[in-house]
């Protein structure tokens, strides 16, 4: 067959679909169903168009859902953060401005109300201009305009490439197609719905998609509230996204709005009056730029709780069929996720850690606080004194590793958590039946590894030859006196008559957890701190104590509803009894004495609240805590280095030269600032006390010497097993021995106070 039989064929059969197309838009497609068309080839492209071209168009007319963004919420409904594949926020109708609909149509389809799906004029101008050589364009309707966003929004939910390119392939087949689902659409879908279809679907710029994301965007206002000149330029944009992005090119946007308002004023949709005002308003004056930030970074100080939520939402098999799934959804399903964060103590945690250690701080100390609810496990706060972002020359400290939790939720490896981990000692301690004033011997002393009792893991003991700050413990002591000054060798000597296995047992009840996920290590050296543990676990364990021993898991969100409102999961609290109320009582009688005058953790002290507390300091002060609570409100606060256990002994902090670091010295004050403006609103509580007086009988030993206490840690500098830590203060031994099983960890301490 020759070039001009081939052309002349294709026309003849080109016409042919036109008359079809015309009788069925005559008919309203009443042939729709049995409507048969021959194969078509046109410019090297076959196209099926044989009998089935108009069957199996799927009752579910409305193709998709559109992607939506999701949002996530404080407790309070403040949005913190958006995430999205397409920025798009599905709004209804009415949610839309009437100028914004009657500038669409006057622009894209002017006969919109009046044809059923297919404008033949249109048409047939662009099948003409195809026969002519010329570019298959123009002449689709809203209605095919909304199928082809429905079927490129349907590819890339799908992540079907193939579904995009036959949506946007320039061939009379994907007109057909067009035409086939259009017709249908028409004949299920009112005018309204169709349009409002369009409106959410159609890419307004090349970062919003559908009229109110475009709306916040470039006017920071809602689709709703759109004036004449705001609606025209929006029409004006669907044509060619990045050719008329008013922020990007404001004049060729003034030029492409004006056209849009001159087909509003022929097609009657405005007055004279309105046309002028609008046209001589200028784009500067027009727009007012809100850009929205995708994912995490837009929470500003709460970014890393963000981060947070979106792990645990995503590890969550109460919704969702699999992890792919519940990312597609949380990017693309206009989900709401109501989270547990109070912002007023968010700005209250960030403002007391950045006050005392500013950000990028030329000491290089980090800081880090969780805050839990006691009773319902609720996280109300997570801060820390970086900023959320990749490290750079103009900021170092930036970063994404949330200091406050566990590797597996986006968090480091934990940090040794000193002398705080004396408190489940002294939960032991009680419950084997002992008090607060019994007296014990503080004296430095070497513990061999046949006294220790750790039933769980006998191959971890060790001789162990831990040691007090100089000045500090020697002598008898109370309980108390050691638990106020936080003496080592009392702890040790405590834990020495007990099994290590239930100290551990206590903390591991209660919430605390390593940051790396490994299994705990029940060397001696534990006794004062040696496992690495996280903020958040912490905060848990004390919150245990502060709702009487019942451990509740930590929640950083309560509920998930879809785009429809409909809830995909709803948590509530689970809580559990892990001590005995009367110990949990008793040991929270000792603690308060460790923020009093004259005590270790004085600084920490809440004007006219009952607190509860420790500190913590690792040796040579590589990290500093203070863990407290009140009945209402459960907080840990950490402070060192994220990147190395690294020394903080004379350093330059926000300006100010200290020889040593230690926990009751910014943690215990950052503690306190924070503590203060997170209750003034709450009322004054008091903790239960005790039916056992375990503070019987104690006489005052307080003396100056308690403000710079010790704590310590079993340090792990040498290498990560803690068997084979060593003390600065003491290190020959540890420094000679060959064999890291037969030297114990010389946890002695930093300091406290």
């Amino acid at each position: 067959m020759s070039s001009s039989s081939q052309h002349g064929a294709t026309a003849r059969q080109i016409m042919t679909l036109v008359a079809a197309l015309v009788a069925v838009c005559m008919v309203g497609g009443a042939l729709l169903a049995g409507l048969a068309l021959p194969a078509v080839t046109a410019a090297g492209t076959t196209v099926n168009a044989g009998t089935n071209i108009f069957e199996e168009v799927p009752s579910d007319l409305g193709f998709t859902e559109p992607s939506e963004q999701s949002v996530i919420l404080a407790a309070d409904g403040t949005e913190i953060a958006s995430f999205y594949a397409e920025n798009r926020i599905v709004v209804a109708s009415d949610h839309i401005s009437q100028y914004m609909k009657d500038a669409v149509v006057a622009i894209e389809d002017r006969r919109f109300y009046e044809h059923n799906g297919i404008d033949v004029q249109g048409l047939l101008g662009a099948v003409l201009n195809n026969v002519t050589g010329g570019n298959l364009a123009g002449g689709s309707t809203i209605t095919q305009q909304y199928v082809k966003n429905a079927l490129i929004e349907e590819g890339r939910i799908e992540d079907d490439d193939e579904l995009i390119d036959q949506a946007t392939e320039r061939t009379l087949g994907r007109k057909i197609n067009e035409a086939r689902y259009a017709l249908a659409i028409e004949k299920t879908m009112t005018k309204d719905e169709i349009l409002t279809g369009y409106l959410n679907l159609a890419q307004f710029g090349t970062s919003s998609y559908g009229v109110e994301a475009a709306a916040q965007r470039y006017f920071s206002k809602s689709a709703a509230d759109l004036t004449v000149a705001e609606a025209a330029t929006l029409a004006g944009i669907t044509q060619s996204p990045a050719r008329w992005d008013p922020i990007r090119h404001p004049e060729d946007a003034t030029y492409r709005r004006n056209v849009v308002l001159g087909e509003m004023l022929s097609n009657g949709y405005i007055t004279q009056d309105e046309y002028d005002e609008a046209y001589n308003t200028t784009m500067e004056d027009m727009l007012n730029v809100s850009e929205t930030t995708n994912g995490c970074a837009a929470a500003g100080t709460a970014a890393y709780f963000c981060e947070y939520v979106v792990k645990a939402i995503l590890n969550d098999d109460t919704w969702g069929e699999d992890r792919a799934d519940r990312t597609q959804r949380l990017y693309r399903g206009g989900l709401t996720i109501q989270t547990t964060l109070d912002t007023a103590k968010q700005a209250s945690a960030y403002q007391s850690l950045t006050a005392s250690v500013p950000v990028n701080d030329e000491s290089g100390t980090q800081m880090a606080m969780s805050s839990v609810e006691p009773g319902t496990g609720h996280i109300l706060a997570m801060a820390q004194n970086t900023n959320y972002g990749t490290a750079s020359d103009s900021d170092p400290t930036a970063t994404q590793i949330n200091l406050n939790v566990e590797e597996a939720m986006g968090g480091g490896t934990g940090f040794q958590s000193g002398s705080t981990f004396k408190v489940f000692t002294l939960i032991e301690w009680l419950k084997q039946g002992h008090t607060a004033y019994e007296t014990i011997n503080s004296s430095n002393a070497t513990f061999p590894k046949s006294s220790w009792n750790i039933s769980c893991s006998p191959q971890s003991a060790v001789d162990y030859t831990p040691s007090n700050i100089e000045g500090i413990g020697g002598g008898t002591m109370t309980v108390l006196e050691s638990t106020r000054q936080s003496v080592n060798s009392s702890f040790v000597r405590m834990a020495n008559q007990l099994d290590l296995c239930n100290i551990a047992d206590n903390a591991l009840s209660l919430g605390v957890e390593r940051g790396d996920g490994q299994d705990w290590q029940y060397y001696p050296s534990m006794i004062l701190g040696a496992n690495n543990v996280t903020p958040l676990s912490m905060a848990v364990a004390v919150a245990s104590l502060a709702d009487d021993g019942n451990a509740c898991e930590p929640m950083s969100y309560t509920k998930i509803t879809g785009s429809d409102g409909s809830v995909l999961t709803e948590k509530s609290s689970s809580c559990r009894t892990v001590l005995d109320q009367e110990v949990a009582r008793e040991t929270t009688s000792v603690l308060q004495q460790v923020v009093q005058d004259n005590a270790t953790g004085f600084r920490a002290q809440v004007a006219g609240r009952s607190v509860a507390g420790k500190t913590g300091t690792a040796n040579a002060d590589t990290d500093a805590w203070f863990v407290g609570y009140t009945p209402q409100l459960a907080t840990a606060v950490w402070q060192g280095h994220m990147s190395e256990q690294r020394s903080m002994l004379n350093t330059t902090i926000n300006g100010t030269f200290y020889s040593e670091v230690y926990g009751g010295l910014f943690p215990a004050t950052v503690f306190s600032s924070y503590m203060t403006q997170a209750l003034a609103n709450e009322p004054v509580e008091t903790f239960t006390a005790p039916t056992r007086n375990v503070l019987r009988g104690v006489s005052s030993q307080s003396s100056n010497s308690a403000l710079r206490s010790n704590t310590g840690t079993g340090t792990q500098s040498a290498t990560s097993d803690p068997s084979t830590a060593t003390d600065s203060q003491d290190s020959t031994a540890a420094d000679t021995a060959e064999d890291p099983s037969t030297n114990a960890a010389d946890a002695s301490d930093g300091s406290d106070g």
